[in-house]
């Protein structure tokens, strides 16, 4: 079986720090690959891959912000295409824009839903309905409108985090600082809950960082540590007594949640989008619908028992599950 991966073009694959959909991408041809099939990962020149590499540009538009997003994706997306016919399916990681190119084509062409950004790109989705393949990464993320093969939850690399049996005493914030994944909230609840919270991630929104995260930096009990690449990630994770998930919007995953659970750290989210598929409320986090709620939550952590968490993320997003998934899709296709 011959399967080309197709990743975005923002970041490098595997990303440094920041790049949920090369992450995942990254971790779907890696897995492939040591199930034998032969793949070839079309992605930036800088990027990672024990199989074939195909490239058009040396860095993603993120990290070289001399490129145009536009013009890179166009290059990248129709070198691929142009070159379906060396290949028995494509995994399409890349949003919709792929899909364009999908009635021109013969190759099969599988298409793994990362969110809507928002419900205007679901025309795009709509046309090719009966063309392609679909697959959403929770249940809670379907748009009615479409037609979906099967759910697969993202998977992450089980050997890239250690279990922590003992924690530290602070609470951790870990993703990008934006309004959407609630900075500003885990903010309120570490100080109402009385406890030190870390923020790690990269500054989304330069605006609401000034705003809203900035003046309540003191170094002391709310501590700003930067974007942290894997081995600081594992770190931050591993010895948090907890994750503050406050999400504003509804999120189709959360990797952060499946890590800090691999790390036996539980979880505490606001109650939207895939929190409930993620997490077992009272067993290996807590959903919750306001501050106030998170902040008893926070009171009733050691009600939770950490190898729990560490065993349900093992158990549910692991790579290797995903990538099982994957293949059965793919035979499946391909029959």
């Amino acid at each position: 079986m011959k399967v080309a991966v197709l990743a975005p073009v923002a970041w490098r694959t595997p990303p440094r720090h920041y790049g949920p959909w090369e992450q995942v991408a990254s971790n779907i041809a890696e897995g492939l690959i040591k199930k034998g099939v032969d793949v070839t990962l079309f992605a930036t020149g800088d990027s990672i891959t024990a199989g074939t590499l195909d490239s058009i540009c040396e860095k993603g538009y993120e990290e070289d912000r001399t490129q145009d997003a536009k013009v890179l994706e166009c290059l990248h997306i129709s070198n691929l295409m142009e070159k379906a016919s060396e290949f028995d399916l494509i995994h399409n990681n890349f949003d919709f824009l792929p899909l364009t190119y999908s009635g021109l084509i013969k190759t099969p062409l599988i298409t793994t839903i990362h969110g809507f950004s928002s419900t205007r790109i679901v025309p795009v989705y709509k046309k090719y309905n009966d063309l392609g393949y679909y697959v959403s990464i929770s249940n809670a993320d379907r748009s009615p409108e479409l037609k979906y093969l099967a759910t697969v939850y993202n998977g992450l690399n089980t050997e890239d985090f250690t279990f922590v049996e003992q924690p530290e005493d602070y609470l951790l914030y870990f993703g990008r600082i934006h309004h959407d994944k609630g900075t500003a909230e885990a903010i309120e609840i570490a100080k109402k809950a009385k406890r030190k919270l870390l923020i790690a991630g990269i500054i989304q929104d330069e605006g609401y960082y000034k705003s809203k995260v900035e003046p309540y930096i003191d170094n002391e009990q709310i501590v700003y540590v930067g974007h942290a690449g894997p081995d600081k990630r594992k770190e931050l994770l591993g010895k948090a007594a907890a994750l503050l998930h406050p999400i504003n919007f509804n999120e189709p995953f959360g990797m952060s949640v499946a890590e800090a659970m691999l790390c036996g750290t539980p979880v505490i989210a606001f109650n939207r989008g895939s929190m409930q598929e993620l997490i077992k409320h009272q067993e290996t986090g807590f959903l919750v619908n306001t501050i106030d709620e998170a902040v008893e939550a926070v009171s009733l952590l050691p009600n939770i028992k950490r190898k729990d968490c560490f065993d349900w993320a093992s158990a549910n997003f692991s790579c290797d599950k995903m990538v099982n998934d994957y293949h059965k899709l793919y035979q499946k296709i391909l029959s």
